[in-house]
């Protein structure tokens, strides 16, 4: 049976990596301290599936920082890094220091690899890490791997979150060359489902345009024109599985569709859906983040990876969740 570590597994990205590997039959070890603002829940209370029914599943409930201390002797065939202090755009703008602590465990987790060897290693980045000089309203384009290279300038990354990511990113360079750590960098962009904490924008305003249904006008943050590429989780897993054997030296993949989409249209879409029409108005006193911010896909079709889920399909799925589920 082959072993995997999931750091931060318990978090909404994480529970949708271990049930994949669980059904695998992996072996899972989930290392999580289900620490406030990320979104993570305490595995007797996972929304689709209860890891304790696996006999897989081994769960530990500890700051990973301390979980590598004591525990560089297991041999893992693949480790995934997700643990990380996000919680949405009002953490990043609003806490930066508390994000800043990515640096500890980040740091923290590298040391452990280059002691523990597994045998290749995950890595979730963010799309946080490219510069907001190519994200702006009057420059934007789809931001492709090779826009950050640590062979040249780098330029601003998203506040102290993406400095965090970055860092990661060199760290995850300097160990394959340096001590052969085999590993691959993922850059997701707007993942969403319908267990995401409602920190996140998807959630949150599928949750709006219910409980407005038929309303004359629904709020979104900032100007309402900020655009983002959308990307189901389930489509960010399938993409993480089927590449994650072809690149070893670090380098970097991003999970995004190609897709831009404004919070407006947004909600818009939404309201078809259910029938309706309204006023999109914004509202200035919560944060907006960069203006656009969507991923190119060609290095993924190079890898053989093509999203399937579409954002009305995605937005429909999440109306049948919450109205069950009220």
């Amino acid at each position: 049976m082959k072993k995997i570590l999931i750091t931060g597994g318990a978090g909404f990205v994480g529970r949708y990596f271990t049930k994949f590997f669980l059904d695998q039959k992996y072996e899972v070890h989930v290392v999580d301290n289900i620490s406030q603002y990320t979104g993570a829940r305490e595995p007797s209370n996972w929304p689709f599936f209860i890891p304790q029914d696996y006999k897989n599943f081994i769960f530990h409930q500890q700051d990973c920082r301390d979980w590598f201390i004591s525990n560089f002797k297991d041999d893992f065939d693949y480790v995934l890094h997700l643990a990380a202090m996000v919680g949405g755009r009002m953490m990043i703008e609003k806490n930066p220091i508390a994000v800043s602590d990515d640096l500890s465990i980040d740091s923290h987790f590298w040391q452990w690899a280059v002691k523990s060897k597994p045998k290749k290693i995950l890595t979730f980045s963010s799309s946080a890490c490219y510069p907001v000089i190519f994200q702006k309203k009057e420059n934007y384009k789809l931001l492709s791997e090779d826009f950050v290279s640590f062979d040249q300038p780098i330029g601003v990354p998203d506040l102290t979150y993406g400095w965090a990511k970055l860092t990661s990113e060199y760290l995850g360079k300097i160990a394959y060359q340096n001590y052969g750590i085999k590993s691959v960098v993922y850059r997701p962009f707007s993942g969403y489902g319908i267990d995401q904490d409602l920190s996140y924008p998807f959630p949150s305003i599928c949750k709006r345009i219910l409980n407005n249904k038929n309303s004359e006008k629904i709020q979104v943050w900032g100007t309402g024109d900020q655009m983002r590429d959308f990307i189901h989780i389930k489509d960010c897993v399938k993409g993480v599985v089927s590449t994650m054997d072809k690149i070893d030296d670090g380098s970097p993949i991003n999970l995004s569709t190609g897709k831009l989409t404004s919070f407006k249209e947004f909600v818009k879409i939404g309201c078809n859906i259910l029938g309706f029409e309204t006023e999109v108005v914004g509202t200035s006193n919560k944060p907006e983040g960069v203006f656009a911010r969507g991923g190119d896909t060609k290095l993924q079709h190079e890898l053989g990876f093509v999203t399937k889920i579409n954002f009305k399909r995605g937005i429909e799925e999440a109306f049948t969740f919450f109205e069950k589920n009220n």
